[in-house]
């Protein structure tokens, strides 16, 4: 198989529903006949938790943790992988609370994810890296192995900050590490359509944006059952109205990276 389109879903702000879509997007690529791989990359494991593996969050060594702080353990990678009917999953463990100082002290400390991938990656047509919420050696990390990034957003004002944040770090990585990291797409996620500021912003983001996707996704109670009930919407709340917006994701991807169209 061919290398795998990798994606890292990534904003340092707390807040804007990033895991979510990190996991509809998976699954919306499932439902388009992609093999997925899901890394969840966040200390916190919200995405380990939100795709029923809380139990592999506490499990015993080797951990992602393990894989990321010692290169010895690196080919242990596939140990690590589980089975969710959507999606492969590398989930995240309570030890990489402490990760980021053992990074900081390893050589290379931006590669570990992408040397520990090149293991397994190329099972898998999609990788997708849920980020932490803040910028570090983690960060570093997703966006160097992926160097793609799809960035949720709030429709506040709080985003203009957010994105400035976000692609002065990503600057800085592509000159630290003569890399170029591309701008996939931007998921204005959780709008309330009754707020003037959402639609302002929104507008304000397709301007900023105006040679890159920008996909509304409005807030749903039914995103948020579907990750309390383990899933993506794709299998736990089809009849969910932002469906199609998942669905068009997972098109425009699939175009960007050439993939050809799936056939019935």
């Amino acid at each position: 198989m061919a290398e795998p389109a990798k994606i890292a879903v990534s904003n340092q702000k707390g807040g804007v529903g990033k895991t979510a879509v990190a996991i509809n997007v998976a699954g919306a690529l499932n439902a388009r006949g992609r093999d997925v791989l899901f890394v969840d990359l966040d200390p916190q494991g919200n995405a380990t938790e939100n795709l029923g593996l809380r139990d592999e969050y506490d499990s015993e060594p080797p951990s992602l943790f393990d894989i990321l702080s010692d290169a010895e353990q690196r080919e242990r990678i596939s140990e690590l992988v589980c089975q969710h009917e959507e999606m492969a999953v590398i989930p995240s463990n309570i030890d990489m609370t402490a990760v980021e100082p053992e990074l900081t002290l390893a050589r290379r400390s931006g590669e570990q994810l992408a040397l520990a991938l090149e293991h397994i990656e190329n099972e898998y047509d999609y990788v997708i890296i849920d980020c932490p919420p803040f910028l570090g050696n983690l960060m570093d990390n997703a966006l160097y192995a992926a160097q793609n990034v799809l960035i949720p957003a709030l429709a506040e004002d709080t985003s203009k900050r957010a994105f400035e944040l976000l692609f002065d770090h990503i600057d800085a990585l592509e000159r630290d590490y003569e890399i170029a990291i591309r701008e996939r797409g931007v998921v204005v996620n959780r709008i309330d359509v009754r707020k003037t500021q959402a639609k302002d912003m929104i507008e304000w983001i397709s301007d900023a944006f105006e040679d890159t996707p920008v996909w509304e996704v409005r807030e749903r109670a039914a995103i948020q059952r579907a990750l309390a009930n383990g899933a993506s919407i794709f299998v736990e709340e089809p009849d969910c109205d932002q469906l199609e917006i998942f669905e068009n994701i997972a098109t425009d991807l699939d175009a960007q990276f050439d993939f050809q169209e799936v056939t019935a």
